[in-house]
């Protein structure tokens, strides 16, 4: 717990003093269709498939860091890698991320009563008999994030692709989480509990 604080003390202290230059939406707009991005993502940044994320009112900041990730290849995917390289200068990424994060995410239906009693649990409060740290410590009480300490907005977002997310981290194919966080937590999951909270945020608005 010590580390897991210090590495969120670390996160904020150095997101704060990071200067980040200011994308153009309306411009980040015609290159998300000429750059393809609408086609996986929706026009709107709201997904038509579940096992694409929403982009749609995502941290602009976050969204850079994982568009850098792929290009990077320190996250890896067989549709997004290959799109992440043509997008070719630091303005066409921040005019990108600009633009998604002025759009308003759409909530999705709720699991079962089972899976939003789970669920709400791991979210607020963890699990702490093995030792699993609630969600909101890191995504807000809302899973509105943290956009400077680059902690991503999960409100919302499509259950198939957080229950993707959270067994890539449990497995250790998805290693771009700064001193293993997300991999710490999911590691101490289990399937079912993934499920659960991946249904709960999607209803979250």
């Amino acid at each position: 717990m010590k580390n897991w604080l210090l590495t969120l003390s670390v996160s904020l202290a150095l997101a704060a003093g990071a200067a980040q230059a200011a994308g153009n939406p309306a411009a980040g707009k015609e290159k998300s269709a000429t750059l393809g991005c609408i086609a996986c993502h929706g026009e709107d940044g709201n997904s038509p498939n579940p096992i694409w994320p929403k982009l749609a009112g995502q941290h602009p900041s976050y969204i850079a860091k994982q568009i850098g990730a792929f290009k990077a290849g320190d996250r890896k995917d067989d549709a997004m890698s290959p799109m992440a390289l043509i997008i070719g200068t630091d303005e066409d990424l921040a005019d990108l991320a600009a633009y998604f994060a002025s759009q308003k995410r759409q909530a999705g239906e709720a699991g079962t009563v089972e899976q939003m009693t789970v669920g709400q649990q791991l979210f607020r409060g963890g699990n702490p008999a093995t030792g699993v740290a609630a969600c909101a410590a890191c995504h807000g009480p809302a899973g509105a994030g943290i956009g400077p300490a680059n902690f991503p907005s999960v409100a919302g977002q499509h259950a198939p692709y957080v229950e993707k997310a959270l067994h890539d981290f449990k497995a250790g194919t998805r290693v771009s989480d700064p001193n293993q966080m997300m991999r710490s937590v999911a590691a101490k999951m289990t399937d079912a509990e993934i499920a659960a909270v991946a249904a709960y945020v999607q209803q979250m608005k």
